[in-house]
């Protein structure tokens, strides 16, 4: 993969964890198991990540996009 497609790739992540800075997941939990009876509970995780994340993919994606043009030139 040429350093210039990383380069934009890099700044497509790094726009969409600014734009999106977490998501949620479910997971089901089995509490009881009686037979027939089964009680279930549903488990809400967040996963999140700072914002500086984001700003950090975008400048080093600007960085291998403009280091690779310098190259070529």
């Amino acid at each position: 993969m040429k350093s210039k497609t990383i380069g934009i790739v890099l700044v497509i992540i790094g726009i969409i964890m600014l734009a999106y800075t977490g998501f949620n997941y479910v997971t089901t939990e089995k509490i009881v198991d009686i037979g027939p009876i089964e009680i279930n509970k549903e488990k809400n995780h967040f996963v999140q990540w700072p914002p500086i994340v984001g700003v950090l993919l975008i400048v080093g994606g600007v960085v291998v996009f403009v280091r690779d043009k310098n190259a070529r030139i």
